[in-house]
C-alpha cells in the first residue's frame, strides 16, 4: 500500500476570515490541524498534493453558476493559507469543479507515483471532500478521511457526509489512527526495500 495526502481547498477564500470571499471559522480553525498532519506525513515520506479551487476571470464556469463567487484566478483568494507551507517539490493541482479529479491530472499524478490510498484533508466536507472521495473510490483508490482534518460550516452536513463516506467510500478515522496507518506503511515499505 502506498499513500498520498491531498490538501483540498485550504485557500484564503475559504480560510481567511478577514479577506476570504466565503471564509468561515471552522475552515480557519482547520489550518493548524492540517499543518500538523502534513508535517507528520512528510516526516514519514508521504507525498503531499495541494489542490486549489480556481476559476477563470470573465469566462463561463458551470460551478460558479451554482455557488457564490470564490477562487478567482490571480486573486489572494486562491493563495494557500499562509499557515500551510507547501514544499517547492510538492504537486499542485488546480481544479474548477468540486472533485479534485474532474478536468485535472490528479489521477495521472497518483498513478505515476504508484499511489493506491489517498488521505483526504481540507474543506468543505459536504462538497469538495465528498466529491473527491466519490471519484477516488470510483477509480479504485482506498479512501481515508482523518476526521479532525476536514470541516464544513454546517455541523449536520459535516456529520452526514462523513457517515456516508465511511459507509460507502472508505474509512473515516481519528487522526491518530491515520498516522498509525502511515507508520505501518513506512514499516512495510522498509521491509521490502
Amino acid at each position: 500500500m502506498k499513500s498520498a495526502v491531498l490538501v483540498i481547498d485550504m485557500i484564503r477564500d475559504f480560510t481567511d476570515l478577514q479577506h476570504g470571499k466565503v471564509a468561515n471559522p471552522v475552515s480557519a480553525a482547520l489550518v493548524p490541524v492540517i499543518a500538523d498532519f502534513v508535517a507528520e506525513a512528510r516526516a514519514r515520506g508521504i507525498p503531499i498534493i495541494w489542490v486549489v479551487d480556481q476559476h477563470r476571470v470573465g469566462k463561463p464556469d458551470w460551478e460558479l453558476e451554482h455557488v457564490r463567487p470564490h477562487g478567482t484566478a490571480g486573486s489572494i483568494g486562491v493563495q494557500i493559507d499562509p499557515g500551510l507551507q507547501p514544499s517547492p517539490d510538492e504537486y499542485h493541482v488546480v481544479k474548477r469543479r468540486y472533485s479534485a479529479f474532474v478536468g485535472t491530472d490528479l489521477d495521472l499524478i497518483l498513478r505515476d507515483n504508484r499511489i493506491d490510498r489517498v488521505f483526504l484533508t481540507g474543506t468543505k466536507t459536504n462538497v469538495c471532500i465528498r466529491a473527491t472521495a466519490t471519484d477516488a473510490f470510483e477509480r479504485n483508490y482506498e479512501v481515508v478521511v482523518p476526521r479532525e482534518c476536514v470541516a464544513t460550516d454546517k455541523a449536520h452536513l459535516h456529520e452526514a457526509n462523513l457517515e456516508d463516506i465511511g459507509k460507502y467510500m472508505g474509512r473515516v478515522i481519528p487522526t491518530s489512527e491515520a498516522l498509525a496507518l502511515l507508520d505501518a506503511e513506512r514499516e512495510e515499505l522498509s521491509h521490502h526495500a
